[in-house]
């Protein structure tokens, strides 16, 4: 499928007419094991836990996807950073960007710290901010670009080669991008994480993860995990997974269309005291995003002037707009980082990195933007005099 475009991979890769049926949709193999025609002898697939058809197809599609050889995928996207980072050992030092998930802040800190890891976060943006935290024990540089939840920027081309320089293994997630929007291991990096249950699927009914790469060496000890720890998708997860790729690029052009005027619109709105998307010229992470991603993305982040239960007012007077946590679904979602996604990141840390408890992360759907942008006004102008406060 190599030498087919983009939008053609996603709908065929990986999955073929089904041989025995003639079936188009490739088939569900709802089934725990497998049998075998001698001891050791078997048609590629032993028990569920190790390999499912439907799991095969989803990840040759994705590995398709990002122009790589090898995809593995999990349960969901904390299981597949579990499984990146059960590549590191107690000693093992990680460098990585200040602002990223909060899932993957508690994981780092809460879990891996316990059994020896440790952890640098920087302000990624700042090349020679990467540099400086490398030390002898650094094996792993991990990047988020655009990261969650204020949409920096960080310039893949260079961190990789300072991370290659350092001999550690460059990690992107991006799932925010999504291998239509960006492809990090063309601009260098060694592995692209993907929560699978945001753009990929697109529809906010399963979730998934997955971990892709180019490098035979890592390739196998990412396989010998997935199979070893067992948070893996199910049939019916990862058919879903493959139906909402189907759609991906005519998805994300909506998506970044979408978000593209919601932005513009509240850029110089007077109960708004900043947005952040990297598709604004004055975005500080603009020339390089243009560089680096086919568009912006569809999330912005709008901070109001108001204070975190002012902010709290303004969620619950939404009406097309759902509060919710996750994103990347083909509705409209909207949520405050600072009680939501990021609560678990220390208060410090989040006024470190700037999370404001202002700050509403939306993740803009395939509605008419039109009627996105009229709720939002209708829910300022409710709590007119909390957000007016500057």
């Amino acid at each position: 499928m190599d030498d087919y475009e983009f939008a053609t991979r996603a709908i065929h890769a990986g999955q073929p007419t089904d041989e025995q049926t003639g079936a188009v949709t490739f088939p569900i193999y709802q089934t725990s094991t497998y049998g075998q025609e001698l001891p050791g002898v078997n048609k590629g697939y032993v028990y569920a836990r190790t390999g499912n058809p439907g799991r095969t197809a989803l990840e040759e599609c994705l590995a398709s996807l990002e122009d790589a050889k090898f995809c593995y995928t999990a349960s969901s996207g904390m299981a597949a950073i579990n499984n990146i980072l059960c590549l590191l050992q107690a000693g093992d030092h990680v460098v990585t960007c200040q602002d990223l998930y909060g899932g993957a802040y508690r994981m780092f800190t809460k879990l891996y710290a316990k059994f020896g890891v440790k952890f640098s976060f920087v302000d990624a943006t700042d090349l020679k901010a990467i540099e400086a935290a490398f030390t002898p024990q650094t094996k792993m540089l991990w990047l988020e670009t655009p990261s969650n939840p204020l949409l920096r920027i960080i310039d893949l081309a260079a961190a990789s080669k300072i991370g290659k320089a350092h001999q550690a293994i460059v990690v992107v997630d991006n799932t925010f991008a999504s291998p239509y929007l960006q492809a990090p291991l063309k601009l260098g990096a060694d592995i692209v994480m993907h929560s699978t249950t945001k753009y990929l699927n697109g529809h906010s009914d399963v979730l998934g993860g997955a971990s892709i790469t180019n490098d035979p060496a890592l390739a196998e000890q990412l396989k010998f995990f997935q199979n070893a720890v067992g948070a893996v998708p199910a049939p019916m997860d990862c058919f879903l997974n493959l139906r909402g790729i189907k759609t991906l690029p005519i998805r994300m052009d909506r998506h970044c269309a979408n978000a593209r005027q919601i932005a513009e619109y509240f850029a110089k709105h007077p109960k708004i005291a900043k947005v952040y998307f990297p598709g604004l010229s004055t975005h500080p992470g603009h020339d390089i995003a243009k560089r680096q991603m086919r568009d912006f993305g569809a999330m912005v982040s709008i901070e109001l002037k108001a204070d975190i239960e002012e902010t709290k007012k303004f969620t619950s007077n939404v009406e097309l707009w759902t509060l919710a946590e996750s994103l990347g679904g083909v509705k409209s979602l909207l949520c405050q980082p600072a009680t939501m996604t990021h609560a678990s990141v220390d208060a410090a840390m989040r006024r470190q990195v700037g999370i404001q408890d202002g700050l509403i992360r939306l993740s803009v759907g395939l509605e008419d933007p039109k009627d996105l942008i009229k709720d939002l006004e209708q829910a300022l102008d409710k709590v007119r005099s909390a957000v007016a406060v500057a």
